[in-house]
């Protein structure tokens, strides 16, 4: 029989300095033209498959991973995940919120953190 080490028993929160995100209010899905809107302040968006979509390009691994680490902290303090995908210096992301069945003010503001992270 396989047991788990009583050290990795414990909730995740008892090894991190960093809150554990309640869950967030039900977010409502934008409409076509907010998304719009919202895409014309958003550099390097766009619209796929009904979702925000985004490709950032990094000059290596390790910056591209730095990254991706720094979205999870922000994304888990938000409540809200990313859909992504990275493949040496390049991470490909498409948000959406499912229980909204759509794009939401989640999804815009995420999107906004992304850039500034990625400058």
């Amino acid at each position: 029989m396989l047991t788990m080490p009583v050290a990795l028993a414990q909730p995740v929160a008892a090894f991190t300095n960093f809150p554990i995100a309640q869950a967030a209010p039900m977010a409502t899905a934008l409409s076509p033209d907010e998304i719009n809107a919202a895409l014309a302040d958003l550099p390097g968006w766009s619209l796929a498959n009904h979702k925000l979509h985004r490709q950032f390009q990094f000059p290596s691994f390790v910056e591209a991973f730095g990254f991706m680490s720094s979205v999870a902290l922000v994304a888990e303090s938000m409540g809200h995940h990313p859909e992504w995908f990275n493949v040496y210096s390049r991470v490909t992301v498409d948000l959406t919120t499912h229980d909204a069945g759509g794009i939401t003010e989640l999804d815009i503001a995420l999107a906004r953190r992304m850039n500034e992270l990625a400058k």
